[in-house]
């Protein structure tokens, strides 16, 4: 694999103009797909083969106004006043008329007639169904609908309208204002880290450049594919992200290079070769984890995962072809100017290591294995700690009640709960097929008289029949969409199903868009365990892999469930405890959306692995050149920390800048992002590894004779590139022969010692 790198960093080095203008050419490609076939994003959940589902696909066949989306339309009558007076009951029928006429309508229940009316008759809740789902509902119908009830607001009435038809309060606030502040903090940490703006410049162009090409690649997909708003924020957070840090891998490793004094063209194709190598394993550790995604069987988040892997995707072939160029065209002027911080801090990384001020990551990590034993107990109390709330995770679907407290359907969410309990924000629909019953019209009745009765149910609804004869009933519960005794109600109807066909001849299936949320809560709870044992074989066996080593896989697995524990921790004693609610903007505490378990593990699980490459490749290079075990780890700790940490505070405040702005969905998982990154870089990485690599010693290194003749070698650290470089020395010096410059400093050592 470096041996073709190498190639390949030199040959975009040399045919620089070419391979900015191939870049150009992409992103007018994808700019004329958006023009020719983008549409809109949507936030439909689906779930298909589940019993809702299936219910829910015959109903939009034989009662589509039962299938359709719905809006909600709340009359509040002013203080000391009721909605039942004749002014104002008069003006709420006339509104539901207006309502009745607006675009994509196909039914409206008027309160007035119905007597949904608050007991206090101070609020009158009016129903609109459509005619379709929210995903084919035009842009145009909601404001159309709100403009009814103008009528009703002069007269004096207070009206909201809310419903499933505005989504789950899904979407992000402040425009591109995130993806900014997260180039701010970038920016940054990067002209800290290299000393140089110019330098520093360089990893934002390139992410920008893969986040540009993802972000509108996935917009022309939206004519096309059901993507939901969040694939985009996703696939632009970890895009960023990544694209910073894979370009700072190679971009540091290069100016490194040429602080030794080694040729800018030489330097480019070494780097690529070497540190691009590390990028390649870790983007497809992250591609591999997010394309997995796919075996929940959950479109929507099928399509994220699909999204977040394209953007991995693109920014490794950025960093491995466009910045190479980019390097071209600096030149010399990446090159650390002679008597600078940067030019002293690359030198004394590359002597003795006898320098008057050793490196801050040597320092930590000397720190970290003088009592060994202590840091790694110390290490494992205080993350357990943080893991210790993740006992009490809830998942949920987003609903309305999660949306800003300023939007409409919040408010009409909040007075619902208030005047007319919690569960008319999410009703169940029960399907009853009554072809096989002796009087359809009697099980029917004898079906809803026992709904009324059973546990938990607030109301029940007139039965509506479907053009084929069967039978609709909305079942309101006690409580809130997102609580745990609807989930139950739920299980417990579809448990006593069999006993109603039995007794009425009706067959129930329970659907609606609060069952379609329990299925898709229950699925990816389900789907946890299988998923975590996929993530961490698969880190074992890529691990297995480069190092050729069995301590090292397994202390890099365990380290990733501490991290993934003790972030989910961390999330419920933020999103469901409140602790410091406040302070990061979230209005209301409850259930974690249900997706960001198997998410945040996809994507944490590949940034763990990109830092633990780096770190202790670092390392085992130093071992195989001759190190001591403790040396190795002080060598590798001198090299890569530096690099690592200004990763990890890249990787965190991208994330990070996607919580104050976030929506409902996506502010717990950037915040999960964000806090597993830090945690499993500093923490992890940085101290819980140096200190088992210390009390293992040798072993850390070693691999049964067998199994590495099993093994395929996929030189991922440069072995052959190494070989042909010494060779190359042996042979004599060539002016023409570019290869004759690189030293023992500039790539990784010969690994033949342990093999």
């Amino acid at each position: 694999m470096a041996s073709l790198l190498y190639r390949l960093g030199r040959g975009a080095f040399r045919h620089r103009r070419s391979v900015l203008a191939a870049w150009l050419a992409v992103l007018a490609a994808v700019i004329a797909c958006l023009v020719a076939f983008g549409g809109q994003t949507d936030d439909e959940f689906t779930i298909p083969g589940s019993e809702s589902q299936q219910a829910m696909d015959t109903l939009k066949a034989s009662l589509p106004s039962a299938a359709g989306t719905s809006a909600q339309i709340v009359f509040v009558a002013p203080k000391g006043h009721e909605t039942t007076e004749p002014r104002y009951a008069s003006v709420i029928s006339a509104t539901m008329a207006k309502a009745d006429k607006a675009p994509q309508v196909a039914a409206v229940t008027d309160p007035i007639q119905s007597r949904t009316i608050s007991p206090e008759h101070t609020t009158a809740l009016g129903q609109v169904r459509y005619q379709v789902g929210k995903a084919d509902l035009a842009d145009t119908s909601l404001p159309a609908l709100e403009k009814t009830t103008q009528a009703a607001k002069d007269a004096g009435l207070t009206v909201e309208v809310g419903g499933s038809a505005y989504g789950s309060g899904a979407r992000s606030e402040g425009g591109h204002s995130k993806e900014l502040l997260g180039l701010v903090v970038a920016l940054c940490v990067l002209a800290i880290t290299f000393g140089s703006l110019f330098a520093a410049g360089m990893p934002l162009l390139t992410a920008v450049t893969g986040v540009a090409t993802t972000l509108l690649g996935l917009q022309a997909l939206t004519g096309v594919f059901t993507v939901s708003s969040t694939a985009p924020s996703l696939a632009s957070m970890l895009g960023l992200a990544v694209g910073i840090d894979y370009a700072l891998f190679i971009l540091s490793r290069h100016r490194s290079q040429l602080a030794t004094g080694m040729a800018t063209e030489e330097s480019a194709a070494t780097a690529t070769a070497t540190a691009g190598s590390a990028v390649v394993f870790a983007g497809l550790t992250v591609v591999i984890a997010l394309a997995g995604l796919a075996v929940v069987r959950i479109p929507f988040l099928t399509v994220m995962g699909l999204a977040g892997a394209a953007a991995v995707l693109i920014a490794v072939a950025v960093a491995l072809t466009m910045l190479p160029a980019l390097m071209g065209f600096a030149g010399e002027r990446l090159r650390p100017k002679a008597g600078s911080r940067a030019d002293r801090r690359e030198r004394a990384a590359h002597g003795t290591g006898h320098s008057a001020k050793r490196a801050f990551g040597e320092r930590w990590g000397a720190l970290a294995i003088r009592r060994p034993l202590v840091t790694l107990v110390a290490v494992l109390v205080g993350l357990l700690a943080l893991a210790a709330p993740a006992r009490d995770l809830q998942l949920a679907l987003p609903d309305n009640g999660s949306a800003p407290a300023a939007s409409g359907q919040r408010k009409a969410y909040d007075i619902i709960s208030d005047s007319f309990g919690p569960g008319f924000n999410g009703p169940l629909m029960i399907l009853a097929d009554t072809s096989r019953a002796k009087d359809p019209q009697q099980a029917t009745a004898a079906l809803s008289k026992d709904l009324k009765e059973t546990p938990g149910v607030a109301t029940v609804g007139r039965p509506q029949l479907t053009k084929d004869g069967d039978a609709v009933l909305q079942v309101v519960p006690q409580t809130g969409p997102d609580d745990e005794k609807t989930k139950d109600l739920a299980e417990h109807i579809r448990d006593e199903a069999p006993d109603w066909q039995e007794k009425t001849g009706a067959e129930l299936s329970v659907t609606g868009t609060t069952a379609v949320g329990i299925d898709v809560s229950a699925r990816l709870a389900d789907s946890l365990l299988p998923f975590a044992l996929v993530v961490v074989g698969l880190s074992l066996l890529l691990l297995l892999l480069v190092f050729r080593s069995l301590v090292v896989p397994l202390k890099a697995s365990l380290g990733f469930l501490l991290s993934v524990a003790a972030t989910f921790g961390a999330v419920v004693a933020v999103f469901q405890w409140g602790w410091l609610a406040g302070l990061l903007g979230v209005e209301e505490t409850g259930p974690v959306v249900s997706i960001l378990p198997v998410l945040v593990m996809a994507v944490l699980f590949g940034l763990a692995m990109d830092y633990e490459m780096f770190l202790v490749s670092r390392m085992r290079e130093a071992y195989v050149h001759g190190a001591g075990p403790r040396e190795a780890i002080l060598s590798g700790s001198r090299h890569a920390s530096r690099v690592v940490t200004a990763a990890a505070l890249i990787m965190f405040g991208v994330f990070a800048s996607f919580v104050p702005g976030g929506s409902s969905m996506l502010k717990p998982i950037a915040f999960a992002l964000a806090f597993g990154v830090l945690v499993d870089a500093v923490v992890v990485r940085m101290t819980l590894v140096p200190a088992v690599l210390a009390l293992v010693g040798r072993a850390a290194w070693w691999l049964p004779r067998w199994l590495d003749r099993l093994l395929p070698d996929v030189d991922i650290e440069g072995e052959r590139l190494s070989r042909a470089a010494t060779a190359a020395e042996g042979a004599g010096p060539d002016t023409d022969a570019p290869g004759t410059q690189v030293g023992a400093a500039d790539i990784p050592y010969p690994q033949s010692g342990i093999r």
